[in-house]
């Protein structure tokens, strides 16, 4: 059995703060730029949530979310939220402690939208509506306001309503099977109904929508591989009779075809915010494989912003960028490792270097460290820091992926989550340990992304200007 004889110093404390504290937090769902672009939006979530509010950001964004709540109850309330599609697949818990939340109740009272799905944000307050088609001959009801002309006070004629389309995803002669089918596809599009066809056929569909938004999203749905090849646009009078009703899809409108086409966003970025939402494991390198083209296809379909590409893209990394922003990210240059990153310095505080390593442990209690590390040296160099990782119990019990010139490490415990990566690049092995709150999954995810894909050297280190001291490569010695 192999042991290092090497042992840091003062080892990193083991607790980190990572026991339970009562802590209020909020569920961010969205933010905007500007107060009243974000204030009528909480005038919107508002219609599905009562407990909506709004707070500064930096660089004029305004936060919104539900809250303040106790993080266990956010936590599993976000979750549940989350798979009814009642709120952004991108949502995530916040700190309320410090921020200046403004409950949009406080303020005027939204005007009722004309639109009857703008009223419900998430696309689930409102069931699919029963067209009514008004009789000929039909007189107005009594007591209710004729809508006068421009000139005379003559009454206009009422404006027909417009058509709707529904995605026709299936379809069964069996009840039972119709229902088993409509419980499967509610676990992708939970807003699916069920329809009895004029013949007697059951179908299982999604919508309604304007055929203009139902037939670029049906395409975009296609290149997901998110509804069958076979699925199609119908009119609403092909649907029959609802046999269990849905609710309406919250779906981002196509592009206007006078509009000028909204830029592609940089290969690059687009890959990076795809890798930050969790949806992408390729490399960062501004190529246009079959994984991007994948990944992108799958986020405008869980992103709903908009069928268009650069559309959505964009909305994409607008979102990325505002949970930058939620997160405090700031550039950290270590001098002592020349390593620069993104990090949340609101929760980290220096500690302390050692040989080849760099130290930062948790602010405030925040139950964050972040470990950076660089020394000369290949492949088993790489592998031993690795083992050293782990011996210290950074990274508990560790899955480990190992390649040629990197490797990774994962691993929890009941307290906090452990993330490890290593490289060989230049003939020095470089790279960091993130320790976060078992509480806070996503964020994890997001920040050790954010920091595997714009870690970089930008001076060398301490130690290579000392060449007398020696890096932190572990001694081995036999039991």
């Amino acid at each position: 059995m192999r042991r290092f004889a090497f042992v840091i110093g003062a080892a990193l404390p083991l607790s980190l703060g990572f026991a339970a504290q009562a802590e209020d937090v909020v569920i961010r769902i969205e933010a905007k730029r500007g107060t009243e672009a974000a204030a009528a939006t909480a005038r919107n979530w508002g219609a599905e949530f009562p407990d909506v509010v709004t707070f500064p950001l930096a660089d004029g964004w305004v936060g919104i979310a539900l809250g303040p709540m106790p993080r266990e109850e956010a936590a599993a309330r976000l979750e549940q939220l989350k798979q009814q599609r009642k709120v952004p697949g991108d949502s995530f818990l916040a700190a309320a402690e410090g921020r200046e939340l403004t409950r949009i109740g406080d303020a005027a009272p939204a005007a009722p939208p004309a639109d009857p799905q703008a009223a419900a944000p998430g696309g689930n307050a409102s069931t699919f509506p029963q067209a009514q088609p008004a009789a000929a001959g039909d007189e107005p009801v009594p007591g209710e306001a004729a809508t006068p002309t421009a000139d005379a006070g003559t009454l206009a004629e009422p404006e027909p309503a417009p058509e709707q389309f529904f995605l026709r995803l299936e379809s069964t002669t069996d009840r039972a099977r119709a229902e088993e089918l409509l419980a499967k596809w509610r676990e992708t599009l939970p807003e699916a109904g069920l329809w009895t066809l004029p013949g007697g056929r059951l179908a299982i569909g999604f919508g309604p929508m304007d055929r203009a938004t139902g037939t670029a999203w049906l395409q975009a749905f296609r290149d997901a591989g998110a509804v069958p090849k076979d699925a199609f646009l119908a009119p609403g009078e092909e649907m029959g009779e609802i046999a269990i009703i849905g609710k309406v899809p919250d779906l981002g409108a196509p592009p206007a075809p006078d509009a000028a086409p909204v830029p592609m966003p940089p290969l690059e970025e687009i890959q990076r915010a795809l890798r930050w939402a969790g949806h992408y494991d390729g490399g960062i390198d501004g190529k246009d494989g079959p994984k991007t083209r994948a990944a992108i296809a799958e986020e405008i379909v869980r992103l709903r912003a908009s069928p268009d590409t650069a559309t959505a893209m964009a909305e994409l990394i607008r979102r990325r960028e505002a949970w930058r922003a939620e997160m405090g990210l700031a550039e950290l240059r270590d001098a002592h490792t020349g390593l620069m990153l993104p990090a949340p310095m609101e929760k980290l505080q220096f500690d302390r270097a050692e040989r080849a390593l760099s130290i930062y442990g948790p602010k405030d209690g925040s139950g964050a460290a972040l470990i950076l590390f660089s020394q000369p040296g290949g492949q088993q160099e790489m592998l031993d820091l690795a083992g050293l990782v782990t011996a210290l119990g950074w990274v508990p019990a560790p899955e480990r992926k190992v390649e040629r010139g990197s490797v990774t490490l994962d691993g929890r415990n009941q307290t906090h989550i452990g993330h490890a990566e290593g490289r060989v690049v230049d003939g020095r092995v470089q790279g960091f340990v993130l320790i976060w709150p078992i509480s806070d999954p996503e964020d994890q995810h997001r920040l050790a992304a954010e920091i595997s894909d714009n870690l970089a050297r930008f001076a060398p280190g301490a130690t290579e200007a000392r060449p007398e001291a020696p890096a932190i490569a572990p001694a081995i010695a036999q039991d």
